[in-house]
């Protein structure tokens, strides 16, 4: 590993304490080396694969990146992706400070997009921004260049009973991009794009997945839902969404559930065949105790040596350090996600 023993303790502090917490508890820091390690700690992490190249993007102040050949070494590069934030974030969510939630990345039509998310903590005036780029290296000093493509759409406290934050883009079959999103409140959201990854039609927003559900013995506190993901795979979409709470180190009890449609609009099932929007959701990893007191906020990806799950769990044995797992997909006869 190349790395000062204090540059790592650093990126440990800023990786657990900024996390999805309350603003006026972060506090900037600079990182002055890139360094390598095995066991990457992250937060709300997705990937990308591009010229064999890996490229991790995570929740942190301007975003965090990290590269990897293998993705079993990974560099991590301080520079944040985010360098210069755009003021239109601060004008929409004026308690953001540039600590710069869940990102998501997609390669469509010849470009990367990539969206994030601007908020504070506990609330949902939050906004989903979007940005454009030719290329992911770093290194490409000629066209390696992150352009602000503004607001994809925000919620405001008061107005809306939804959250902008936690966004993920799908394309249907029809080559049509669509977002899902969502934290706690309303559940998880799903709204089209254009080509350009704007709202078509903002009145359009439909619920996907809710716990909030008709039946009263269901408890889910302030509805624990949130980070979708949706994913095609032989003919179905299927929606990941995490439940409970994560950010509390090891008492965090995160776990990811699952359910899918037909159609990208849903509805989407669980394995019993319950609607995700009537707090259905089949559990597909969670704590074991042992390793990992919880895990979420995932991905779900095709790589050339397989489908893979990937997310952040909590340590055990790091004293709840937020750390990047992998888990390969397998698939059932009936089409259902298993992980090894």
């Amino acid at each position: 590993m190349k790395t000062t023993l204090i540059s790592l303790l650093l990126f440990t502090f800023g990786i657990n304490n900024w996390a999805q917490q309350p603003q006026q508890h972060r506090r900037p820091f600079r990182m002055m080396q890139s360094f390598e390690t095995d066991s990457p700690m992250v937060h709300d992490p997705v990937m990308a694969y591009d010229k064999g190249t890996y490229y991790m993007y995570s929740t942190g102040m301007g975003l965090q990146v990290m590269t990897s050949k293998d993705r079993k070494k990974w560099t991590f590069h301080p520079q944040p992706l985010i360098k210069n934030i755009p003021e239109w974030t601060h004008e929409m969510v004026p308690e953001f400070r540039g600590h710069v939630w869940a990102p998501d990345i997609i390669k469509y039509h010849g470009k990367w997009w990539l969206t994030y998310a601007c908020s504070s903590f506990g609330k949902n005036t939050s906004a989903i921004g979007v940005m454009s780029n030719t290329t992911l290296d770093l290194t490409d000093s000629l066209n390696y260049q992150w352009k602000d493509c503004g607001m994809v759409i925000r919620s405001e406290a008061g107005k809306n009973n939804w959250n902008a934050i936690d966004p993920n883009i799908i394309i249907d079959e029809n080559d049509t991009p669509w977002m899902d999103f969502g934290s706690f409140w309303g559940g998880m959201q799903l709204v089209k794009l254009d080509t350009a990854m704007h709202v078509t039609n903002p009145i359009d927003i439909r619920t996907i997945a809710s716990r909030r559900s008709s039946n009263p013995s269901i408890k889910a506190g302030n509805n624990a839902i949130e980070a979708p993901f949706i994913f095609q795979h032989a003919g179905y979409y299927y929606l990941f969404v995490s439940f409970d709470y994560c950010c509390r180190g090891a008492k965090s009890d995160y776990k990811v559930a699952v359910g899918r449609s037909k159609s990208v609009t849903g509805p989407y099932l669980d394995k019993e065949g319950k609607a995700m929007t009537e707090g259905g959701g089949t559990i597909i990893l969670q704590g074991d105790a042992k390793q990992w007191a919880a895990a979420g906020h995932c991905g779900v990806y095709h790589f050339n040596d397989g489908d893979f799950l990937i997310c952040h769990g909590y340590s055990i044995p790091q004293d709840g350090m937020s750390i990047l797992i992998q888990k390969k997909i397998n698939w059932t006869k009936d089409k259902w996600p298993e992980l090894e």
